[in-house]
């Protein structure tokens, strides 16, 4: 038996998750039914997390075991012809038989972006909350900078987290603004991408922080409060969900992986 370990990108918007469901419409499912028409194995992969519905990936890791010998460098473009065009298998190779995606992960990175033009982009609306209404940037990101550390979460958790423990730590959290696709003499705020990375993160955690940190942006929180909003440990202290479709997983970071 070979462990492989793969790296796949997907647009999320036509997907319910990642997690296999029973309606069969997630990321897995669809993983796992080229995997079938292209080995014949019947089989299970491990994702490095979850994600939401709507939610999207830029190289998000997966193993399997597989009996099948085709070459490593063969099966991205052996896959992908049997993908949809919107899930895109871009790395693969041999680890040892011990990885595993997501007990392995050290370290993963979300990227939330808001596009704070008047306008919405008709070429990015599926990767972007439309926000047309002014927002306090650096109020935002003085708040944002409170959730650094170790923390109970509950918070910043979905009601139906079914997780023993909440505690989480986050390493770095930062905002980056883009304002290349600002008019001239407007009121365009650009394109708000902020990075969170954790050692691991709750069902709707990152989107929760997004919705608290839009209320500060429009003054609806003082950006002071998000201390005593983390610290209260109630879920109704917090802003509202931020809509999916903002969110990519950007990156999973792993100790050195040997290759077999």
């Amino acid at each position: 038996m070979r462990n492989l370990l793969m790296k796949v990108n997907y647009d999320g918007t036509n997907y319910d998750g990642f997690q296999t469901q029973p309606q069969g419409n997630t990321i897995q499912d669809r993983l796992e039914q080229a995997i079938l028409h292209l080995t014949g194995e019947k089989l299970k992969i491990t994702a490095s997390g979850r994600t939401d519905a709507g939610v999207h990936a830029y190289g998000q890791p997966f193993n399997f075991t597989t009996s099948s010998r085709i070459p490593t460098e063969r099966w991205c473009l052996a896959l992908n012809a049997r993908l949809p065009q919107d899930i895109v298998v871009t790395e693969a190779r041999e680890v040892p038989l011990t990885f595993h995606s997501r007990r392995g992960a050290k370290r993963k990175t979300y990227r939330y972006t808001i596009n704070g033009n008047r306008f919405p982009d008709p070429f990015q609306r599926r990767w972007q909350l439309h926000h047309p209404v002014k927002l306090d940037i650096p109020a935002m990101q003085q708040g944002l900078t409170q959730i650094i550390g170790t923390h109970d979460f509950t918070s910043f958790a979905s009601r139906r987290s079914t997780k023993t423990s909440h505690v989480r730590t986050i390493f770095e959290a930062h905002m980056e603004v883009d304002r290349s696709m600002c008019r001239p003499s407007s009121s365009d705020q650009g394109v708000i991408h902020t990075y969170i990375t954790g050692s691991g993160f709750l069902q709707h955690m990152v989107r929760i922080i997004m919705g608290t940190l839009i209320h500060v942006g429009e003054g609806k929180i003082p950006a002071d409060k998000v201390a005593e909003i983390l610290a209260a440990c109630d879920r109704s202290h917090a802003g509202p969900t931020a809509v999916a479709m903002g969110l990519a997983l950007w990156s999973v970071e792993y100790d050195e992986i040997e290759s077999e």
